[in-house]
């Protein structure tokens, strides 16, 4: 079987040694005659499966001691619900950066509660660039301000954590949407409150939602809370409230440890993306047939979104380059164009064929 090469958004690449060795313990995970998705949570087979996978978690990412890291469900968009009713116990007004689509859909969470701030927008932009530091203004009563670091669909990324703003103190908590770059890159988890990111971009299937949360905001929750929504009570039951997606948890130990071990960590993640990063952009940059509408400064690595200079030539582009190997590169319905995304799956050699199909393809329709 030849594997093709795979730039879809989500549900995402994922490494081929952690597809290989789930392969191998499908049927029988270490000799012990069943699969991990027939296993008990709470047998000490899953408990060492999901105790190595968060000290792997941590130890990628160097989270601190005073942070809990919960393995949840309902992925990045249940999170935009559940952010709020943790932490607006205390009253206040959670405050937004409107930078997506994504960012747009956790406004409107917030809002079912009672309301949002937006701090500061990039509508007025088009969505190409991010607020500054100095353009944000947050409420006189900010409960805590919330960013999504990296737009999928948009492909526009922060270039800066937008920690130091007017009127911020510590009382006001920095909070995150990271599902299309955590363990991108390394991250220095201590400057946030609550770190938030599904799992199907970087770190595995669809069905887990990665949270990392700060010890003092385990007892900010609205009181009306639901308790499958309680940061606390997931916290205090290991994750393991109700039955947890358990082989989603298992395929993100595997990833994780491809990280660590295969890899060599996030120093080493991040040089491979940036030199991808880097090949694709200056491939479109060097064009007059590709573009991308984001500022250089704020262009995801991640995500790459471009658009061919005679639009008609799209559904050709796409079937070419889907008999070339070349898959889901079709822009999300509601931007249009073409997007390749770069996730840590995604190797070189992917970009390096998809760079050679985009310059021939402009030689023959150009």
């Amino acid at each position: 079987m030849t594997r093709t090469y795979n730039f879809c958004a989500g549900p995402a690449a994922v490494p081929t040694p952690v597809l290989e060795r789930a392969r191998e313990e499908l049927l029988d995970y270490q000799d012990r005659g069943l699969s991990v998705m027939e296993m008990s949570h709470r047998s000490p087979e899953f408990v060492a499966i999901a105790e190595t996978a968060e000290a792997d978690f941590r130890a990628l990412l160097q989270v601190p001691d005073n942070y809990k890291v919960l393995f949840l469900q309902g992925g990045a968009s249940a999170q935009f619900a559940m952010l709020p009713y943790n932490l607006l116990g205390n009253g206040g007004t959670p405050n937004y950066l409107y930078t997506g689509i994504w960012g747009k859909k956790a406004i409107a969470e917030a809002r079912h509660l009672g309301g949002a701030h937006i701090a500061a927008s990039s509508e007025a932009n088009g969505l190409t660039a991010v607020p500054r530091p100095q353009d944000i203004q947050l409420s006189a009563d900010a409960a805590y301000l919330h960013y999504t670091d990296n737009e999928t669909i948009g492909g526009l990324a922060f270039d800066y954590i937008p920690e130091s703003v007017p009127g911020r103190s510590e009382e006001v908590p920095l909070c995150c949407d990271m599902s299309s770059s955590i363990l991108s890159a390394p991250l220095d988890v201590s400057r946030f409150g609550v770190i938030y990111a599904g799992a199907q971009k970087n770190i595995g299937p669809a069905g887990l939602t990665m949270v990392i949360v700060r010890d003092d905001l385990l007892d900010r929750a609205k009181p009306e809370t639901p308790t499958m929504f309680n940061y606390r009570v997931m916290a205090e039951n290991g994750s393991m409230y109700n039955t947890p997606p358990t082989y989603g948890w298992y395929l993100a130990g595997l990833v994780f440890d491809w990280l660590k071990n295969d890899i060599g960590g996030l120093d080493a993640m991040t040089a491979i993306n940036d030199r991808k990063a880097s090949r694709l952009y200056g491939a479109i940059d060097a064009s007059g047939f590709y573009s991308n509408p984001i500022a250089p400064l704020n262009r995801s690595r991640m995500n790459v979104p471009f658009v061919l200079a005679d639009e008609s030539l799209n559904a050709m582009f796409l079937e070419e380059a889907e008999a070339a190997g070349l898959l889901n590169l079709k822009g999300h319905r509601s931007v249009g164009g073409m997007r390749a995304s770069l996730y840590n799956a995604v190797s070189e050699a992917a970009v390096e064929a998809l760079v050679d199909f985009m310059s021939d393809f402009e030689k023959r329709h150009g």
